[in-house]
């Protein structure tokens, strides 16, 4: 029975509960997602942020997906914002916050995901990509994005996010 709960989140933990004379699933534990925040400067001063659509509710949320063997999380931030909006560029090493959201599974299962953002300054954005006709996208400025996040803690993210200068 716990194959069937969630293969593919490393950590978590199945429960299974009776409640109205049927099995019901759920998942305790948090799972980990890594996330990017696409940006740019618009102009000599003024910072965009992309945000995208989920695939299944629509709501405006920012690139993210589940860990990738073998892949250093800050890079599979960034694969996931190619895959997902189409961009490319400089992604951080370090996160620069983390939020945390419930998923509801493909298989109807909920778990609670704790995500840590990782800032991509972008210096691509291709025509093409393996999600474009899955989503929208649309570069916002942060007091813009903010309104359209639902989650509390990716609004701070954003409104706090400050790009850190290069150093040459």
């Amino acid at each position: 029975m716990l194959d069937n709960c969630l293969g593919s989140v490393v950590g978590a933990a199945c429960v299974v509960s009776k409640r109205s004379s049927e099995n019901r699933k759920s998942i305790s534990a948090r799972a980990v997602q890594f996330a990017a925040l696409p940006y740019r400067a618009k102009g000599k001063s003024e910072l965009q942020v992309m945000l995208i659509t989920s695939r299944d509710t629509g709501r405006w949320i920012i690139p993210k997906g589940w860990p990738k063997s073998g892949i250093p999380p800050h890079d599979a931030a960034a694969e996931e914002a190619f895959e997902e909006a189409g961009v490319a560029g400089e992604i951080s090493e370090q996160p620069i916050g983390s939020y945390s959201y419930k998923k509801i599974m493909k298989n109807g299962n909920a778990t609670r995901c704790n995500v840590r953002v990782f800032a991509l300054r972008v210096t691509r954005q291709h025509k093409r990509w393996p999600e474009k006709r899955e989503r929208k996208i649309k570069w916002y400025g942060p007091d813009d994005a903010i309104r359209f996040v639902h989650e509390p803690y990716l609004r701070r993210i954003i409104r706090n996010f400050k790009p850190q200068k290069k150093v040459s």
